[in-house]
């Protein structure tokens, strides 16, 4: 194996010289960033500063934006996902996706979990379906909260059951990678307790990348932060060393409180 091909091999996620446009406006200025796996990675930054077009750079979900243009490279295991040759639904399966506020679907809790194995076919029988869902849950910590109530709706949940819900959906098809968009900003403090304890134990088997606007959250949850200001990349590191000691002067004004 090449030093390259080695150096590769440590990080899940690399971008290189990434650029994005939407129309004549430039959001992203060559953002070189490589995310480690099995790791939580936080971005933060003031409001607008690109955190959230970066992140749905890495699913391509910005590809439904009219106008949207990239150029640069998004790496997932070395392989560029903006490639001719991606199926884009397998990238996605690869890729999970948690948003800012919860999203069940309008059916039942049961079939919310459900609906990601069913789309890819990831079982052969009624049992193992169930299997899937039920460990799914589980790992959410929802179970036992809820095994009485698979089959009702799941909009009759409080919020950060629904969030989690949201997660156990995710990770019903087996992604390897969790992109997290403010996943806490409408959950209570209690529930927002609940989803950090989550996103601890999931990082164990997945890689999690998080956008949060709450220094303290990114300071709990993660191992490696990355500062965006006005669509760049500011720095990038340690997450210890971010918040204690970091190179930039708009870092230090940033997480001291000064603007943003």
């Amino acid at each position: 194996m090449s030093i390259l091909n080695m150096i590769r091999h440590l990080f899940k996620i690399s971008t290189s010289n990434l650029n994005l446009f939407y129309g004549e406006k430039q959001v992203l200025f060559n953002i070189s960033l490589s995310i480690k796996d099995r790791q939580v990675t936080a971005l933060i930054g003031p409001s607008g500063c690109g955190k959230s077009s970066f992140l749905r750079c890495l699913n391509r979900m910005n590809d439904s934006i009219e106008g949207m243009r990239l150029a640069g490279t998004v790496e997932i295991d070395g392989q560029n996902i903006y490639d001719k040759s991606i199926d884009i639904v397998s990238l996605r399966a690869k890729v999970g996706m948690v948003f800012q506020k919860p999203n069940p679907f309008f059916k039942s809790i049961y079939d919310n979990v459900a609906y990601g194995p069913r789309i890819h076919k990831l079982f052969k029988t009624k049992a193992e379906l169930d299997e899937i869902v039920h460990k799914s849950l589980e790992r959410t910590g929802l179970l036992n909260e809820i095994k009485d109530q698979l089959h009702k709706p799941a909009t009759r949940l409080s919020g950060g059951q629904q969030q989690r819900l949201c997660i156990a959906r995710a990770i019903a098809i087996n992604p390897e990678i969790i992109l997290m968009d403010e996943p806490c900003s409408a959950l209570d403090p209690i529930a927002t307790a609940k989803i950090e304890e989550l996103i601890d134990e999931l990082r164990e088997n997945y890689t999690i990348v998080i956008v949060t606007h709450n220094l303290h959250q990114a300071a709990r949850v993660s191992q490696q932060t990355a500062f965006f200001h006005l669509g760049y990349m500011i720095e990038a590191g340690d997450t210890g060393d971010m918040f204690t000691n970091p190179y930039d002067q708009r870092t230090q004004e940033y997480i001291t409180g000064r603007f943003g």
